[in-house]
């Protein structure tokens, strides 16, 4: 009776899928914080020098001739 309760789980597939999105989701979570801690300093300078080249573009444009 064990033995056949046993067998029974081990062969029930029925929420390994849930598990293995769980698994992707967690791998891509941990991708993406490596990545922006890498990065991050980065990723800014380039946004921050962005933002400044459009605000000087803005400035240049609002004094006119």
């Amino acid at each position: 009776m064990l033995r056949a309760q046993i067998e029974r789980f081990a062969a029930d597939e029925s929420a390994a899928t849930a598990v293995e999105y769980g698994l992707l989701a967690a791998i891509m979570g941990l991708g993406l914080v490596a990545t922006f801690t890498l990065l991050g300093n980065n990723l800014a300078a380039l946004f921050d020098s962005g933002v400044g080249a459009a605000a000087n573009a803005i400035a240049t444009m609002a004094a006119g001739p």
